[in-house]
C-alpha cells in the first residue's frame, strides 16, 4: 500500500516549515493586491496554514491501517454492505478549490467484514488531499478491495466542483458522476444493478424517529 506521497519520491525532509508556509500566504494576498499587515489579514496567514494542516491530512494516514481490522463471524453473510451518501469535502489539484459530494461504497464480503465507519474514512482520507474526482474514486475503491479482498467492490462518487462554479464557465447546479466497479460488480450485471437501485432510490432511505 503506498505511503505518504513524499516518502515515495525520497525527499519527506522537503516539506516547507510553518514559517515558510506563512510567508507563502502573504505573498499571495499582496499578489492579489492587499496588505497582508493590516488588522484583518495581520492573523490570515497563520489562519490559513492551520486550515491547510485540516483539510490535507489525508497525507498522513495510510487506507491499509483504516481497513485493517475485520470480523470474521458474520453467520456466513455474503449479501452487498453499503454505505451511502458518505459526504466530503476535497480540493482540486488543478485550481485549488473546493470539491463537495457525497460518495456511495458498497462491498460483496469474502468471509470477513470491516466496521462500516472505517468506509467512511477511507473516503474522508482521499478527500483530504489534493485530488481529481476519478483518481479519488478509483482510489477508494482500489485500497478497499486491496486490503479486504471481497468478491466485489463499488463507488460512485457525486460532486460539484467549484473550479467550475465560482471560476472560469461559471455553470452552478451542475454535478461530476464518476464510477468504479471491481469484480462481481462489474463482470455481472445483476449485481451492479441492484447496487445502482440502491443509491439512486430514495424510499430505501431507513428513518429513525
Amino acid at each position: 500500500m503506498a505511503k505518504h506521497p513524499l516518502s515515495i519520491v525520497g525527499i519527506a525532509d522537503a516539506r516547507p516549515s510553518r514559517e515558510q508556509a506563512e510567508k507563502a500566504v502573504r505573498t499571495l494576498i499582496e499578489w492579489a493586491g492587499d496588505n497582508p499587515d493590516r488588522e484583518g489579514l495581520r492573523d490570515t496567514p497563520a489562519r490559513v496554514v492551520r486550515a491547510y494542516e485540516e483539510y490535507f491530512q489525508g497525507y498522513k494516514a495510510d487506507p491499509q491501517d483504516i481497513l485493517q481490522r475485520t470480523f470474521e463471524e458474520v453467520e456466513g453473510y455474503d449479501e452487498m454492505v453499503l454505505l451511502r451518501d458518505i459526504r466530503f469535502e476535497s480540493h482540486c489539484e488543478h485550481h485549488m478549490a473546493a470539491i463537495i459530494g457525497k460518495a456511495h461504497v458498497a462491498y460483496l464480503p469474502n468471509k470477513r467484514v470491516v466496521g462500516i465507519s472505517k468506509l467512511a474514512r477511507v473516503v474522508e482520507l482521499y478527500a483530504q488531499r489534493l485530488q481529481i474526482q476519478e483518481k479519488m474514486t478509483a482510489q477508494i475503491a482500489n485500497a478497499i478491495n486491496d486490503v479486504l479482498q471481497p468478491e466485489g467492490v463499488a463507488v460512485v462518487i457525486e460532486a460539484a466542483h467549484q473550479c467550475m462554479t465560482c471560476r472560469g464557465v461559471h455553470k452552478t447546479g451542475v454535478s461530476m458522476v464518476t464510477s468504479k466497479m471491481i469484480g462481481a460488480f462489474r463482470e455481472d450485471d445483476r449485481t451492479r444493478r441492484e447496487f445502482l437501485s440502491m443509491i439512486a432510490n430514495p424510499s430505501s432511505t431507513i428513518e429513525l424517529v
